[in-house]
């Protein structure tokens, strides 16, 4: 059975928000929270009573705040709100993300700054709790006045129109899927379009996603680089604790230590640590390993800090105080959030370089140390991993693109009433890409790097990296003539993705393998 979180009581950790995310967990609400749910809503429903018109409640919306909507006329403005507003296109976003996306709108909701009814705080909770996802599209989200189009989207499900896709993965009318699944349509009363729509819980959705995958990709890469150095016959000297406190950046004590626990009793390493040694030093994609792979860590710690942050905000406009005032702010503007995400696409396109340039040294007989051409079983006739290593580069040339900034990109609109964006949701959607870019370089390295160890036989490896090539070796077989790589390099990175590499080795590891 999935696990339940109870939203309300204390703040959606991002294990939590990640875990509903990808279906292992359902929602429910606190006692707290079904109790500031209801007094915000009746702070609302006294403010539309009123002579005095307030933003969002009794007017229009953006440019057309200064209209006053008559009370007969406001069921039909949140629907012509939604529907207008769910204006996407595009191809549909991954089912993790929009689930993401609702299960931190909830958050929002359960804190009684929102105003909505109950009820559809429910209705929401219904659709992730019965597999129901929204079709939400690529575009459509500026990062500003939150992601709008991809929240009206689901609002739109939420009132039985649009599409969904169901629990088994099948697109279908929404009213269908609600109606198969007895949740009852919503009908949105004042405020509750505004409520359901403005929020950074699309782009804050995935950098939770990002961040959960990041944690074992840079794991993945301190057990890879490891291989790479015993591979290329590099030494573990530099990566002694006492340099690594040379430089006491936190990040670059995490991976300098998770590499020598990957390198202990090496009897590679050991063959030629001896004074009869003539290499003085590796090369730095070997050497400086940690101290890249420690800043992309450390990188990622900040990112987490400005996740956490936002997980504790109460996102809307306007927002419903303890009062009863019901004020305009600037808090759905997606730049704190921005600026994390861009800023981790930066050291996911770094972590795949420095990757990419240790493979290549185990493919160049100039620089490997005595491999075979491209690790070919007979080079000439066969080429080995040459093309894998073109694919990786390749792949590193997108990284690169992805990792400059969507965020300082603004592209005013409503009538210049919004007249600076932070294209928030762009940045994540470039990290998402960037995330399964440095999956896949990764995924290179370890074949290239398991099979390089197969050659240095009769030398055998660390127990660690040993047990990481033995993996492998249950889905990929090891060196011989050519064959079809492509199926390869997918099975590698299914063991990544899985987590399967960093179960082998758990124990081995500081931190328990990953962080």
């Amino acid at each position: 059975m999935p696990e339940a979180v109870e939203l309300g009581e204390r703040p959606l950790r991002p294990d939590q928000a990640v875990a509903v995310a990808r279906g292992q967990a359902t929602v429910g609400f606190s006692e707290l929270a079904e109790r500031k749910m209801a007094e915000s809503r009746r702070h609302v429903e006294t403010l539309a009573g009123a002579q005095q018109p307030t933003y969002g409640v009794s007017t229009g919306f953006g440019a057309l705040a200064v209209r006053h909507i008559p009370p007969e006329s406001r069921t039909q403005l949140q629907r012509s709100f939604v529907r207008s507003h769910a204006a996407g296109a595009g191809e549909p976003v991954e089912p993790e993300v929009v689930r993401a996306l609702m299960v931190l709108r909830l958050r929002t909701l359960v804190t009684g700054h929102t105003g909505v009814q109950p009820a559809t705080a429910h209705a929401l909770a219904g659709l992730l709790n019965a597999g129901i996802t929204p079709v939400v599209h690529e575009y459509g989200s500026l990062g500003c006045s939150g992601d709008l189009a991809p929240l009206a989207a689901v609002a739109l499900a939420l009132t039985g129109e649009g599409e969904v896709f169901d629990a088994a993965g099948t697109r279908m009318p929404a009213a269908e899927a609600l109606r198969a699944a007895g949740i009852e349509p919503v009908t949105l009363a004042e405020k509750e379009g505004l409520a359901l729509t403005n929020g950074t819980d699309g782009m804050l959705g995935m950098l939770l996603l990002a961040a959960a995958d990041l944690h074992r990709l840079l794991d993945i890469a301190d057990l890879t680089a490891a291989m790479s150095v015993e591979a290329l016959l590099g030494t573990d000297r530099a990566f002694a604790e006492d340099l690594q406190a040379l430089r006491p950046h936190p990040g670059q004590a995490i991976s300098g230590a998770r590499m020598r626990a990957a390198l202990a009793d090496s009897p590679i390493v050991a063959s030629h640590r001896g004074p009869d040694c003539t290499r003085v030093q590796d090369a730095y994609s070997l050497r400086c390993a940690p101290q890249v792979h420690g800043a992309a860590r450390d990188t990622l710690d900040h990112a987490e800090l400005v996740a956490e942050r936002e997980l504790a905000a109460a996102i809307d406009n306007p927002v419903v105080l303890a009062d009863g005032r019901v004020e305009s702010n600037g808090n759905f503007h997606g730049a704190p959030v921005a600026y994390a995400l861009d800023f981790l696409a930066i050291p996911a396109a770094d972590v795949a370089g420095i990757a990419e340039r240790r493979t290549d040294r185990m493919l160049d007989v100039a620089r490997s140390h005595g491999l075979p051409a491209f690790l070919a079983a007979d080079p000439g006739v066969d080429s080995g991993h040459m093309i894998a290593q073109y694919t990786q580069a390749a792949v590193v040339s997108e990284l690169k693109r992805l990792a400059a900034p969507a965020s300082v990109d603004s592209i005013p609109s409503s009538a210049m009433q919004e007249d600076h964006v932070s294209m928030g949701w762009s940045a994540a959607r470039k990290l998402r890409r960037a995330v399964e870019g440095l999956t896949t370089v990764l995924a290179v390295e370890l074949l290239t790097a398991a099979r390089a160890l197969d050659l240095r036989a009769p030398l055998l490896p660390a127990p660690v990296t040993g047990a990481v090539r033995d993996l492998l070796r249950t889905r990929v077989d090891g060196p011989g003539p050519d064959r079809h790589l492509a199926p390869e390099i997918a099975a590698a990175e299914d063991l990544i993705r899985t987590g399967a590499v960093l179960d082998a080795v758990t124990e081995h590891l500081p931190n328990g393998g990953t962080r």
